[in-house]
């Protein structure tokens, strides 16, 4: 059933970010965030995956038929949600390994073959470019800012969710980095051909690996135009200042 946003107003402490958004995500679709510094991206993002931080005054958010306004970060996560952040933490005192063993169990309310499990994530690693001892170091102790979105990558392919946010995936990989990681995604939407995804970027450089069915901008809190990879063509060339602004009917027609 995909993903609808309807209406939706968010604020942090007294400022509104998104104002009356509204998106609506096929499964299988994959749609582009792009906007100016300061538009609401970043907060779409953690809007989506429950960030107690931002309150949503109204509208709401729909996940394969369900609203999932009330739903807390782990919950969404369990029903298939999943966040590659912009600035992935660091996690002291915890390895890869146990880490994404402990939410396998917590998300299949199974106990997890051991040996399967490691089979999977040495390939998943393997099929990243990742160093094999990064398996059991804690979770990007030490790791550059490549190899942390890599490791975002890693947990995406473990995890195996229904609607993938990439915010800012592209920042801090080199051209090689980036190549691998979207061919990664890709192999991963081709084998999950029900997935979603959301991307919020600043370029189009992803975007030709990974090639989009809708590119929306951002501006203000609200959606201002949509279109194909064109877009994101046009954006990258004459800027934001180049966008005029349209009804959400016609982004949506």
């Amino acid at each position: 059933m995909g993903f609808q946003i309807n209406r939706l107003t968010v604020a942090i402490e007294d400022k509104v970010i998104l104002r009356d958004f509204s998106l609506s995500m096929k499964p299988g679709e994959i749609h582009v965030i792009m906007g100016p510094n300061g538009a609401g991206k970043s907060t779409l993002s953690k809007v989506i995956m429950g960030d107690p931080k931002f309150r949503v005054l109204s509208g709401t958010m729909l996940f394969d038929g369900h609203d999932i306004s009330d739903m807390t970060t782990d919950q969404r996560a369990r029903a298939g949600i999943f966040l590659a952040m912009q600035s992935p933490i660091s996690i002291e005192g915890v390895t890869n390994s146990e880490f994404l063993r402990t939410a396998l169990r917590e998300k299949t309310q199974e106990q997890v073959n051991i040996y399967s499990f490691i089979k999977e994530m040495e390939g998943a690693m393997n099929d990243l470019h990742m160093d094999p001892s990064m398996l059991h170091r804690s979770i990007n102790v030490g790791f550059s800012g490549g190899e942390r979105k890599k490791n975002e990558i890693l947990h995406m392919k473990m995890l195996k969710p229904q609607l993938i946010l990439l915010d800012e995936l592209d920042s801090g990989l080199d051209v090689d980095s980036l190549k691998i990681v979207c061919q990664n995604i890709q192999q991963y939407l081709d084998e999950n051909q029900e997935a979603s995804v959301l991307i919020i970027t600043h370029y189009p450089r992803m975007l030709e690996y990974l090639h989009p069915d809708f590119v929306h901008v951002l501006k203000d809190g609200n959606l201002v135009q949509s279109g194909t990879f064109d877009l994101a063509l046009q954006i990258e060339k004459s800027g934001y200042d180049s966008i005029n602004a349209v009804s959400e009917k016609e982004i949506y027609e």
